[in-house]
């Protein structure tokens, strides 16, 4: 008797333990606690930091494209609301317009959120797509999440080192005409705490161009002379898999591969992303072929 009631008191508080909510999930009023804490803790240890952070900017173009890329804005489909989709684009143009022609010299580093500032409807900011809790809401500032993933692209496509990446699903949307781009999504940033971070370790400056022409975003990495190694992306064992909580996942490996410029040769491969990333469009627009 007393073994049934140790064990029942045991269960019945891992259950409460289980159910209890964080402080952030109690209310809307909680979890506006919750982010202003964490965006203070943030401008704190900025501060304390002996981070040099890129702030020159120069109109004229550095003479070596190292990488560029560009692409639509706008996604269309099912559940897909148009006007957050111009929205994105008015916040992309904004953001684009305070990271243009920014230099980054040897040592010092990008931070995306140092460049585009707080995303208020005060700073011109609109309501665009923002993943809150995992589910795709509207937000004042929705949408840059596409130009931080393009600046990666840039950045994968360099000896830049990578300071700071947080992962979202890349599979918010369908692929554009079917084609895949591996690593054109999946980079989270969210005002200040979420950021996207790169330092220039090189001897050599580069510059970040980043506009929009009609509904594409153009972006270009730039440098004074072309680097001894070139970098490219490729992805692996691409599929959707669908698995025991019926949802859908987008499933894939990521390598980048560095060659020698000269030769050609192949100087190494890792692996960036083991990626696994919930679907967060309509199902039936998974491409029935790459299911597994």
């Amino acid at each position: 008797m007393w073994k049934r009631w140790c064990y029942t008191y045991i269960l019945n508080s891992l259950t409460m333990e289980k159910k209890r909510k964080l402080f952030c999930e109690m209310s809307p009023a909680t979890y506006a606690i919750a982010l202003q804490k964490q965006i203070i803790t943030r401008h704190i240890k900025n501060c304390l930091s002996r981070e040099r952070f890129a702030i020159t900017r120069q109109q004229e173009p550095l003479p070596v494209v190292v990488w560029s890329e560009s692409n639509n804005m706008i996604k269309r489909g099912p559940g897909i609301e148009m006007q957050l989709q111009l929205n994105k684009v008015k916040n992309i143009k904004l953001a684009c317009s305070k990271i243009h022609g920014l230099i980054i010299k040897p040592g010092e580093s990008f931070s995306f959120w140092k460049c585009v500032g707080k995303t208020s409807a005060k700073n011109g900011f609109s309501e665009g797509r923002v993943i809150k809790k995992g589910v795709l809401v509207a937000g004042v500032g929705g949408g840059l999440c596409n130009l931080a993933n393009t600046i990666n692209l840039l950045v994968m496509h360099s000896p830049l080192t990578i300071t700071e990446l947080h992962h979202h699903s890349d599979a918010l949307a369908p692929d554009a005409d079917g084609k895949r781009v591996p690593y054109s999504a999946g980079t989270s940033v969210n005002y200040n705490f979420i950021d996207y971070r790169f330092r220039n370790d090189t001897s050599q400056p580069v510059q970040l161009l980043a506009w929009c022409d009609g509904d594409e975003l153009k972006t270009e990495l730039r440098t004074t002379m072309e680097f001894p190694f070139t970098y490219c992306l490729s992805e692996e064992n691409h599929h959707f898999h669908q698995e025991d909580n019926g949802k859908y996942y987008r499933i894939s490996k990521i390598y980048r591969e560095t060659r020698d410029r000269a030769t050609g040769k192949l100087l190494s491969r890792h692996l960036q992303w083991n990626n696994h990333s919930e679907v967060m469009f309509d199902y039936n627009l998974i491409p029935r072929e790459q299911i597994k």
